[in-house]
């Protein structure tokens, strides 16, 4: 009796341990950067069920100022986020995974203003900002415990010529041996050599090539195909999609294809472009007028597009984020207050709008981390 009573006692635990580790698997956090004064949301937490699109407040922290486009590290203990202000600059936050709450750990100024993105190395030795209103893209080293030390290199995108810059992506290549950097204002994607090693010289200046797009185009968010052979770039002032084949760190434009068939010509207004995890689908904002998200199925063969909808969202549909299993798309609408669900129809691409929403105040940007 007492050698059953075991058997049963290593069962029932084995099969609690696999009912624990599929519900772990089911739930990720949900994090939103905002624009906050310091009072507001600031950077909030959900728990988010990524098998049914529910959703649970855990918690926000409020002290800094327009933490408005977030980072997280490839150990998923430290958040960065820019602060989006005149005097630019970059936070770091520590993630208690056990309780989904943020501590404020610190923050260095930069010496740009409104930095919009902000990304970081793999092997967690930089954070870099992407700066827009200042025209330039900040790097900062990080600590062996996830601080952010002072800048260490400030690379001015405005001269030598009279037109002005306006950066608003830093993207790296898969391999993490390039960074891509838009120019909305100057209609260019520069490509710049990464150094993970250099303290003081994480990027070769000057950039190793300059790819240009159509005059007026503004490109502002970059997408690699999961398969690295392409890069698809949402240009916001022309509303039009530009796909990239990739080789060897060149870019070559193969496509250009409307994503914003609706604006007019002085008000374009495309934000954002992610892949589904299959790359067989893409998706890609659009504000201004016919708020949505419009979407493609992707030719596994040559990497081109071919427009198979239009979602309309809330207004001002900025980021956006596929959960990793592919089966909702969440859209952050600025205006609105309000963060949508949609569900991806796996065999369509089609989205659905499931009617579920998360109301909090001036949303732009989502990342997940995993429960466990």
């Amino acid at each position: 009796m007492q050698k059953l009573f075991l058997v049963l006692f290593c069962f029932m635990s084995l099969a609690s341990c696999t009912s624990t580790n599929k519900t772990d698997a089911e739930h990720l956090y949900l994090l939103v950067g905002s624009y906050s004064d310091g009072t507001g949301s600031g950077i909030s937490v959900y728990d988010f069920n990524i098998q049914t699109g529910d959703y649970k407040y855990i918690s926000d922290i409020k002290q800094i100022a327009n933490p408005s486009y977030l980072v997280i590290s490839p150990d998923e203990q430290t958040v960065y986020s820019v602060n989006e202000t005149k005097e630019g600059g970059a936070s770091a936050f520590r993630f208690d995974k056990e309780k989904g709450v943020l501590s404020f750990v610190n923050s260095q100024p930069g010496r740009s203003a409104g930095p919009c993105y902000i990304n970081m190395d793999k092997g967690k030795n930089f954070i870099v900002t992407a700066n827009y209103t200042g025209g330039s893209i900040s790097v900062f080293p990080l600590a062996k415990d996830g601080s952010i030390m002072p800048l260490s290199m400030n690379i001015d995108m405005n001269p030598p010529d009279s037109s002005v810059s306006r950066i608003h992506t830093a993207a790296f290549t898969p391999d993490e041996k390039r960074l891509l950097v838009t120019d909305l204002g100057k209609d260019k994607i520069y490509t710049f050599e990464v150094k993970p090693e250099a303290k003081d010289s994480f990027l070769v200046v000057p950039p190793e090539s300059v790819t240009t797009q159509e005059t007026g185009s503004g490109p502002r968010h970059l997408a690699f195909h999961p398969n690295g052979k392409y890069l698809y770039c949402i240009n916001e002032l022309s509303g039009k999609i530009t796909v990239f084949a990739c080789k060897d760190y060149n870019i070559n434009a193969i496509q250009s294809i409307a994503s914003d068939t609706t604006q007019t010509t002085d008000k374009k207004g495309s934000a954002d472009i992610h892949l589904t995890s299959d790359g067989k689908f893409l998706y890609s904002s659009n504000r201004l007028k016919s708020d949505g998200i419009a979407m493609f199925s992707v030719n596994s063969e040559n990497g081109l597009l071919t427009k198979i909808g239009y979602q309309l969202t809330g207004i001002h549909p900025r980021n956006f984020i596929i959960t990793p299993n592919d089966k909702f798309l969440l859209c952050a609408n600025l205006l609105s207050n309000n963060i949508q669900i949609f569900e991806i129809d796996k065999a369509t691409g089609l989205l659905h709008d499931t009617g579920k929403e998360i109301r909090l105040d001036k949303p732009v940007c989502l990342k997940w981390i995993r429960k466990k």
